[in-house]
């Protein structure tokens, strides 16, 4: 059996999707699963693949809980004897002491997977997040923002975002130490030299600078010399650079789907941008109500979206006006049991085979109560759009597209140019 190239653990389902994408994009073969499968599962994907990925819920994890999820996602991930076992964060290195710790997963990988340097890299320049000098930029709305200064990270409901300096930010997390290397100091693009100042900077992570795609291969090559098993933390411009160490091409990816009839779209997402392409799809004619919360309020609603939907009309629920009065538990969680909710009512009618789902907590709530066992990529419309294939022991499921996305990822009529994929 060919080795592995690389198997990743994604800490929400939208990065899980980003990660698959750019390992895609160098024409890898990959299968996401929804959360730890068996053993036979994930050595019959390994033997298939030339990546493996799990989806799971970390990021959203209290420091106490994150070693229940984590801890045997990597072991089991090490048992497929992967060159490279990437902990796939937000690009918006969203975590916190106490919610999403990656000072806590850098001390689990360094015990299960191997002691060496680990290497951080939450730039990805093709999705506006950058780091230059450690200190981390992205973009909202075209506007590039220091992080702490972002509008969405900067009130961020459960991870604030404060300090820009991401090895600072996540000294904060772990006693262990965390430097930085600028991009001014990677030398040669061979990844020699780079590879040269990781193993011999002393730290227990370090923190690497990417502002343009050119330095992500540098980058991958240098992991490349690196000791295997290597343990790897960050983004899906991680995930870009393991795969260009390769060396292959680019490999186009289809670009639309053969699927066609009415779009269901769902948010447990409150960000503006989300706001934004609820709006447009009403100008478009989409039938947009705020999503209910609450059993009569939702089983009446489940009644007008299937009636909508069969009468030919592409339906989106929002959640940011959503009535939380309703709700009996967290807000956050109440929204994306509600969207949840709803997509199953209307999968399981046959009433939509192609679902819009947006926020990563609602994501994950969706495709398990869905019964999703994992993902494909079916296609790339644009930018770091997919659209999925599920896979599922449930026929109702079996081949339902899904896009599942983060809260600020798409353009402002993402969602009607989903719709016209299918004529």
């Amino acid at each position: 059996m060919p080795r592995l190239r690389a198997a990743f653990y994604g800490d929400d389902f939208t990065g899980s999707v980003d990660a698959l994408l750019q390992f895609a994009r160098r024409g890898w073969t990959g299968r996401l699963f929804v959360g730890l499968p068996d053993a036979a599962a994930l050595e019959r994907a390994a033997s298939e693949c030339d990546v493996v990925g799990i989806a799971g819920i970390a990021r959203s994890l209290s420091t106490a809980d994150l070693d229940g999820e984590v801890r045997p996602v990597l072991q089991a991930l090490v048992a497929l004897q992967p060159r490279v076992v990437q902990y796939k964060a937000c690009s918006t290195a969203d975590s916190s002491p106490t919610i999403g710790s990656i000072g806590r997963v850098l001390e689990l990988g360094r015990e299960l997977v191997g002691e060496q340097t680990v290497p951080f890299v939450f730039a990805q320049p093709d999705f506006g997040r950058y780091t230059l000098h450690g200190v981390h930029f992205a973009a909202e709305g075209g506007i590039v923002y220091r992080l702490d200064r972002q509008p969405t990270m900067s009130t961020h409901p459960t991870t604030p975002m404060t300090e820009p300096d991401l090895a600072v930010h996540f000294s904060h997390q772990t006693d262990l130490p965390i430097g930085s290397i600028p991009f001014t100091a990677y030398g040669g693009d061979d990844g020699a030299d780079l590879a040269d100042r990781i193993l011999g900077s002393g730290d227990a992570a370090v923190v690497l600078d990417a502002v343009l795609d050119e330095h992500l291969e540098v980058i991958g090559r240098a992991l490349r010399r690196l000791d295997e098993p290597l343990f790897a933390v960050g983004s899906g411009g991680l995930s870009l650079a393991i795969a260009a160490a390769e060396g292959e091409e680019p490999a186009p990816l289809p670009s639309r789907t053969g699927s066609s009839g009415p779009v269901l779209a769902v948010s447990g997402s409150r960000s503006s941008q989300t706001r934004r392409q609820m709006d447009a799809a009403a100008a478009a004619g989409w039938l947009v109500q705020p999503l209910a919360l609450g059993a009569s309020r939702a089983s009446a609603q489940l009644d007008w979206v299937l009636s909508a939907l069969r009468a030919g009309n592409s339906v989106a629920l929002s959640s940011d006006d959503a009535d939380t009065t309703a709700a009996d538990r967290p807000v956050l969680e109440a929204l994306a049991d509600a969207a949840a909710a709803m997509v199953a009512g209307a999968a399981g009618a046959g009433a939509a085979r192609r679902i819009i789902v947006c926020g990563g907590d609602t994501s994950s709530r969706v495709t398990r109560q869905l019964g999703v066992e994992s993902l494909s990529i079916a296609a790339n419309p644009e930018g770091n759009v997919v659209l999925l294939t599920a896979h599922s022991a449930d026929p109702a499921i079996d081949g339902l597209e899904l896009l599942l996305k983060g809260g600020q990822v798409g353009g402002v009529d993402l969602f009607d140019s989903i719709r016209a994929l299918g004529g």
